[in-house]
């Protein structure tokens, strides 16, 4: 077979090749690294959890980039490229890297069938395996314990939260999911858990296998006041004068605090001064996450999908001053809690822009709409065939003191974002 020579033609023969969008087991992923044969030469840290993760990465990425350290990061899902899903020291991979990275996986794969998301996980870690990197870091995509990213072994691991979400493949209790994101320590290795109540599944399975669990609030915390805040650990020390993260929201302590327990963890094989922490939390970005643009309408842009991130972003919104209205531009997939999501914010809402998102899983504006109606929101409600759209409508009729609040899905945040760009 000719190989493709283009990052787009990778991309396309992937998507056509797999049927199965999602498909958990390691197997797959096992045998085809085998083959690869790329040893793994540094620190690897996995991150999972249902909400968190991303801030989590890019929070532990600016870190170590501040340390003076060579970094790999892989995440998923990409807003604009798939490029952002690979950066090699903090910047997106190139498509050459990725062109070269997705061969070798198929040469080495044979007859190993893999789904998009396995044969990108097995070419982003031999992307990083030719980067002579001082550190890895891996996202999870979907629970932990059976996701592609979970064949690696990492020195450290951290859990950001634990809620109800992905229910058709991690169980429909936090018990159930708690033990699928636990999947992730692993034997006398740190074991980072920033959500403050975590199931007691996870508890168990950190203390059946042996990982040495660190639990927000129990064995490292934090406090502040406006002006900063400070970290401790139940060990008695403690890091005060922090300045607060770059990223916006009032859950980025949680994020931050557990990178600051991770860096401690790990210490003795990838050291990292304070002052390297403390200007990578002033220096981090994440698109999609409570991104609140320059420009008057206010422009938030938010990836929040499930109840519990709704609840973070309602209390965000609040936190923001006043403003005479709010425009939700809103669209959502299927398999989501669409209205435990809405519920959390359907009094923050005076006038929702229902969009319409493509693919099998995307949700039709109309079926959006009678769900805001059953749940019972405030607010007028309009439909569109895209976020895009949508939108437009929204940036057309918001007065200059209102805010437009983009939410919901990657996809829909990726659409706006890329409207924007190209009416610049």
């Amino acid at each position: 077979m000719q190989l493709p020579e283009t990052l787009d033609g990778w991309l396309g023969l992937l998507e056509a090749r797999h049927g199965q969008a999602i498909q958990l087991g390691l197997d797959r992923v096992r045998t085809v690294r085998d083959a690869l044969n790329l040893p793994q030469t540094c620190p690897v840290f996995i991150i999972g959890g249902t909400n968190g993760k991303g801030s989590t990465c890019a929070l532990l990425e600016a870190v170590l980039l501040a340390a003076g350290k060579r970094v790999g990061l892989y995440t998923s899902p990409h807003l604009l490229r798939y490029n952002e899903r690979v950066r090699i020291d903090g910047r997106d991979a190139s498509d050459a890297v990725l062109v070269d990275a997705f061969a070798e996986v198929e040469r080495a794969r044979g007859e190993t069938p893999l789904t998009y998301f396995e044969h990108g996980t097995l070419a982003a870690w031999a992307a990083f395996s030719h980067a002579g990197l001082d550190a890895i870091i891996l996202e999870v995509g979907l629970g932990g314990r059976l996701d592609a990213v979970n064949v690696f072994e990492p020195d450290c691991s951290i859990v950001t939260s634990v809620a109800m979400d992905h229910m058709d493949f991690l169980g429909d209790t936090r018990e159930a999911i708690g033990f699928e994101k636990a999947g992730i320590f692993r034997p006398g290795k740190p074991a980072i858990c920033s959500d403050p109540m975590p199931p007691q599944s996870l508890i168990d399975h950190a203390e059946a296998i042996g990982a040495k669990l660190q639990v927000s609030g129990r064995d490292f915390g934090f406090a502040g006041d406006q002006n900063q805040w400070a970290f401790w650990t139940a060990g008695g020390s403690r890091r005060g004068g922090l300045a607060y993260p770059a990223l916006r929201g009032t859950n980025q302590l949680l994020n931050a605090a557990a990178v600051m327990a991770a860096c401690e963890a790990v210490r003795d094989i990838l050291p990292v001064p304070m002052q390297a922490i403390r200007q990578g939390f002033m220096l981090v970005e994440l698109p999609g996450r409570f991104q609140v643009m320059p420009g008057r309408p206010a422009v938030v842009f938010d990836v929040a999908h499930n109840p519990q991130a709704a609840g973070v972003l309602n209390e965000n919104l609040a936190s923001m001053g006043f403003f005479p209205e709010t425009w939700a531009v809103l669209g959502m997939l299927g398999d989501k809690d669409v209205a435990g999501v809405v519920r959390l914010l359907r009094d923050r809402v005076d006038h929702w822009l229902l969009a319409t998102l493509p693919g099998p899983r995307g949700l039709p504006a109309a079926r959006l709409a009678e769900i805001l109606r059953e749940v019972g929101v405030n607010g007028d409600i309009a439909e569109y065939p895209s976020p895009a759209s949508a939108y437009e409508v929204a940036a057309g009729r918001a007065a200059e003191g209102d805010r437009i609040v983009v939410f919901g899905s990657f996809l829909t945040v990726a659409d706006v974002m890329a409207a924007r760009k190209s009416s610049q």
